[in-house]
């Protein structure tokens, strides 16, 4: 994806829909993000791995790592919005759900509200990663909700290059224009 280029080393990158502001899209990820309808992750995950299964798509992911919240957020909205996303993902490719490998380290309000300097500043703070020599040259696949400005791949990925022999790709529910 050209959001990348020059930035990051990501080895594929997909999203699943287009974000319009007061689209359908919108309200389905408000939906999950806001109103706890979980179900909603699990479904486009799972009609997601079906695309890319009838494209003959190939497998090369050792394990899903989901975009993490930081305890502060998990605690207020207690659930990650791409929890239920990433498992569907995983379940349909029949690889690991690795949820703990990603940290983030610091609290921030929404993204949402921000523009592209709000969220791209600092990025390489934001999370951390804890790994141990089993992790060393897997193919990780970051997912997320909505790609907008690309910040938070680039931060997750960031923290995920520091695993000796990593590979990184992506995949996120939507992608905004």
């Amino acid at each position: 994806m050209k959001k990348f280029y020059g930035k990051i080393d990501i080895q594929f990158a997909a999203t699943f829909l287009y974000f319009n502001k007061k689209g359908i899209v919108q309200e389905l990820i408000h939906n999950l993000k806001y109103k706890g309808h979980q179900e909603i992750g699990t479904e486009l995950g799972s009609w997601y791995v079906e695309d890319l299964k009838e494209l003959q798509f190939e497998i090369p992911f050792d394990a899903v790592v989901p975009v993490p919240l930081h305890k502060k957020k998990f605690k207020e909205r207690g659930y990650n919005q791409v929890t239920t996303f990433g498992k569907a993902i995983a379940s349909g490719f029949e690889i690991p759900f690795e949820e703990n490998i990603l940290i983030r380290k610091i609290y921030s309000k929404t993204q949402s509200k921000k523009n592209l300097l709000g969220r791209s500043e600092n990025i390489e703070n934001i999370f951390d990663v804890e790994f141990t020599e089993a992790d060393y040259n897997k193919h990780f696949l970051i997912v997320d909700d909505v790609l907008t400005t690309g910040a938070t791949i680039e931060a997750c990925s960031l923290a995920l290059s520091k695993i000796p022999g990593v590979k990184i790709s992506m995949i996120c529910m939507a992608m905004a224009h």
